[in-house]
């Protein structure tokens, strides 16, 4: 029970993370972005290519995360211009459809052009004994690369400038608007920021086990179980839900099956959904 209690701990810290960027940029613009699990997976194609090319480990997933950022910048540059036009539930639907069918296609040509590409970064080492369990450096150095960027996000939103404009978009759009903050430059930082992430998730995913062409759409899945659970728009709940979800899902995949670990995770969403629709920390509307 220990060793899926740990191995929960390490996932949940990658889930939160994952969802974070999803969340924030839900939060920020009202863009719901299904094409995220993409995100990563090209980002950790890009990486594959650049290590194949004979380019170290380290700068390989620099131009990763830089593929990921990209990636956030062409979405807000192209599809979601019109989708920023509108509002309310018109804005969040036509997100969904667009980013849906994004993802459809980068899907299908990945599958279809590098249907065995995968990015699996193994490290070098002995275990490492945690409260006697034997844990991997991939998944130590993983947790602690999640850790350390969610502290730097935290800190990035409660103490700069630019943070603090970023959550005064997300709580007051128009009162931010009247004080000088541009939203549409906050949403581009914020798509930008949330592709790095995708791409960091998948980086360090790929340290425990590989990250392959075809796991795009569960990532999403993940991702979005999770911002639900935690609540949409806030980052502390996306990592509390991270966290708890990831141990369910390890206890269960162990003692259950992996199949049936996913359905426990749907009906978390949908318990939440049904008993605190705004998640765990999320603002009540």
């Amino acid at each position: 029970m220990t060793a899926s209690i740990l191995d929960g701990i390490v996932l949940g810290l990658q889930f939160g993370l994952l969802a974070v960027g999803l969340t924030l940029v839900y939060g920020l613009g009202g863009v719901l972005n299904l094409a995220y699990g993409q995100m990563a997976v090209v980002s950790a194609m890009v990486v594959v290519f650049a290590m194949e090319a004979g380019i170290p480990v380290v700068p390989a997933a620099l131009l990763g995360l830089a593929a990921g950022g990209l990636f956030g910048l062409l979405l807000d540059q192209t599809i979601l211009r019109r989708v920023y036009r509108l509002q309310g539930e018109a804005r969040v639907l036509l997100s969904l459809l667009l980013t849906l069918g994004v993802a459809f296609i980068i899907d299908g040509y990945l599958n279809w052009r590098f249907p065995l590409k995968a990015l699996t970064v193994i490290l070098p080492g002995r275990a490492v004994e945690i409260f006697g369990v034997p844990m991997r450096q991939g998944s130590l150095l993983a947790s602690a690369i999640t850790i350390v960027t969610l502290a730097g996000l935290f800190a990035f939103f409660r103490y700069t400038t630019l943070g603090r404009a970023v959550r005064s978009v997300i709580e007051n759009e128009e009162g931010a608007r009247l004080v000088g903050i541009d939203p549409p430059r906050m949403m581009r930082l914020i798509l930008v920021l949330s592709g790095m992430l995708a791409a960091l998730v998948a980086i360090t995913r790929s340290m425990v086990v590989p990250v392959d062409v075809q796991v795009g759409v569960s990532i999403t899945v993940f991702a979005l179980i999770v911002a639900v659970v935690g609540g949409l728009g806030s980052v502390p709940g996306a990592l509390l839900a991270g966290i708890i979800l990831g141990i369910v899902n390890s206890i269960a995949a162990t003692q259950i099956g992996t199949f049936m670990s996913l359905v426990i995770l749907l009906v978390a969403a949908a318990v939440t959904i049904l008993i605190r629709p705004s998640g765990l920390l999320g603002v009540k509307e």
